[in-house]
């Protein structure tokens, strides 16, 4: 009988896996720098992977490389973040017009129970960010479209670069957890329009939030 044998994940990629969760979390920020030296300690990880994951975060345009300084996560400018949220809002609208025509009921119970959990969470920020994504990535899976899909995930490098979550107020965190039912109360009445109305309303709310903590 032969035996099972574990998949042993190659050194650069789960260094590269290891910085993506970092930066997703928040360990490193937009601006930080990288010294292959410091993340390897961090990561407990050898600076042989931690250089080939670099270059990975580079070439994916979540770290750029500035003479003299060295590699620093990227950090996105007014401009790049209106622009991302306007390309979020076409994807998010059209996904909530699809959902609402092509989603199932448990989808949308679903939506329901990650929503209450980020209000229950409201007074953990980075959890209720967290819960927050899993809510957008359900809509997108409920739209039936794998094409969308595919052209959301590649947003998803952009929005690590977005830096602290706003869910540090909780007032904001209410404005969420309220936005999202008008998105999922529209889904189950089946209504295409309000869905996707509600959908871009909300992300408007969230580029307001966003820009307003960039200038504060």
């Amino acid at each position: 009988m032969a035996k099972s044998q574990r998949k042993i994940q190659p050194s650069g990629e789960a260094a590269y896996q290891a910085l993506m969760k970092s930066i997703r979390a928040g360990v490193f920020l937009p601006g930080d720098r990288l010294l292959e030296e410091d993340v390897g300690e961090r990561l407990s990880l050898s600076r042989t992977p931690v250089r080939e994951a670099l270059r990975r975060l580079e070439a994916d345009g979540i770290v750029e490389h500035r003479p003299r300084i060295g590699a620093i996560v990227r950090k996105l400018e007014h401009a790049e973040v209106v622009e991302l949220y306007e390309m979020r809002m076409v994807l998010e609208r059209t996904a909530a017009e699809m959902a609402a025509k092509h989603g199932a009921e448990v989808e949308f119970d679903t939506l329901d129970d990650l929503n209450n959990l980020i209000e229950q969470e409201r007074g953990n920020p980075a959890r209720a960010a967290s819960i927050n994504q899993e809510f957008h990535h359900g809509l997108y899976l409920a739209c039936r479209n794998r094409f969308l899909l595919e052209a959301a995930r590649s947003l998803n490098n952009s929005l690590l670069l977005l830096g602290p979550t706003t869910f540090t107020d909780e007032a904001r965190v209410e404005i969420v957890v309220r936005q999202h039912r008008d998105i999922v109360d529209a889904l189950r009445q089946g209504d295409a329009e309000a869905a996707g109305a509600a959908a871009e309303a909300h992300l408007q709310t969230s580029l307001r939030h966003r820009l307003r903590a960039m200038n504060a």
